[in-house]
């Protein structure tokens, strides 16, 4: 029997265990077109797949939509940076971050004229409302400091760590953080808690070793320390599928164990919009259920450069007591793209969805993210 103590070893060793065989494979491969990584091109195959017939199935679906592209729709942040107040402080707040990290790579050793210290900070303003839980406002930071004086493999990382615990192309708004106080639409002591993440990485332990790796150590929410372990990998499969796993186990002295698998199924053709299924699943201790998962099935288009519309179908529930349970399920649309300038961005979603442990039965969702990049 499994007891609520060994649960996070039995669940990471199933988790490692229905990853292993893929990580240990004899032809790696990079991300997909998606991430604009190069591939090795597997041989295809004569057998009959059900994967074969789902992208035919959608190619013979008629669409309304406007074809694939990626031409500009906003000017690059050169042509800019210098055009009113905004750009001005945006191109300062960039420029500091920079002469800040070169700062602190000069602490380390000598500075390199090839490979120079930078910065990168993310700024993001959720709002989110439906009838039963209001209206919310989540401000979120998260930053990365690059550090080539230490072998490019140390980096300092800060802000709202959760964010790290997505996929880097994640279809939709999400947040792992707990919602604001009841009587609240702002929680300043939340978010603050929220955004206190400081940690150092430490990536690519080995070249020996067949998949990506991150490791943290930091401290998190004023006092939890802790120490995070990323791996992922990708693979080209056969008739243009590519399959992305990251397996995601933190420890902290206050929050305990936190275990998370993230994995994406994706089919996708040059200049061509692509069908994905994302599926996470999540363990925490200080959740109150065993195991908690979340998936998206969908189709993502690109009508310009750096814009995503997707659409698709939603399912969530959890695992308790051996207790599993569809929880919430319903259709979504997300718009993203860039506004004005190419480096401030807007994200709707829209959603309808159900939650049988509330006895809520279907009710309209909205989200609105704006995120700025410097």
């Amino acid at each position: 029997m499994i007891t609520s103590k060994s649960l996070p070893r039995s669940l990471l060793w199933v988790s490692l265990s229905c990853i292993s065989p893929l990580l240990w494979a004899e032809q790696p491969s990079e991300r997909a077109q998606i991430v604009d990584s190069q591939v090795e091109q597997t041989a295809p195959s004569n057998n009959f797949s059900l994967l074969d017939h789902i992208p035919r199935f959608i190619d013979r679906t008629p669409t309304l939509l406007p074809s694939q592209s990626s031409q500009p729709m906003v000017p690059n942040t050169a042509e800019t940076e210098d055009s009113t107040w905004v750009d001005r402080n945006q191109k300062g707040i960039r420029n500091w971050a920079d002469q800040t990290a070169q700062k602190i790579d000069h602490w380390f050793g000598e500075p390199s004229e090839e490979d120079v210290a930078h910065a990168t900070i993310r700024i993001l303003l959720d709002n989110s409302w439906n009838k039963y839980d209001g209206y919310e406002i989540k401000p979120r930071v998260r930053g990365r400091i690059k550090l080539p004086a230490l072998e490019r493999k140390l980096s300092i990382v800060f802000g709202d760590d959760s964010l790290d615990n997505e996929l880097s192309e994640n279809v939709a708004i999400t947040n792992e953080n707990p919602g604001n106080a009841a009587d609240k639409r702002l929680d300043k002591t939340r978010t603050r808690e929220n955004n206190s993440s400081l940690a150092l990485r430490w990536s690519q332990l080995s070249d020996q070793l067949p998949f990506d790796t991150d490791i943290d150590l930091g401290i998190r929410s004023g006092d939890d320390i802790y120490v995070r372990l990323e791996a992922r990998r990708d693979w080209h499969l056969n008739n243009d599928f590519f399959f992305h796993a990251e397996q995601i186990y933190r420890y902290g002295i206050d929050s305990e164990n936190y275990l998370r698998t993230n994995l994406e199924l994706t089919h996708a053709r040059p200049d061509q919009a692509f069908l994905s299924n994302q599926l996470s699943l999540t363990y925490a201790d200080e959740q109150d259920d065993d195991l908690h998962w979340d998936n998206y099935t969908f189709r993502q288009h690109q009508f310009f450069h750096n814009h995503r519309f997707s659409y698709g179908l939603y399912t969530g529930g959890y695992l308790n007591d051996k207790d599993l349970r569809l929880n919430s399920w319903g259709p979504y649309v997300s718009w993203r793209q860039p506004v004005l300038r190419e480096w401030f961005f807007v994200q709707s979603d829209l959603n309808y969805l159900n939650e049988h442990r509330e006895d809520r039965d279907h009710y309209l969702g909205a989200a609105i993210r704006l995120e700025a990049i410097f």
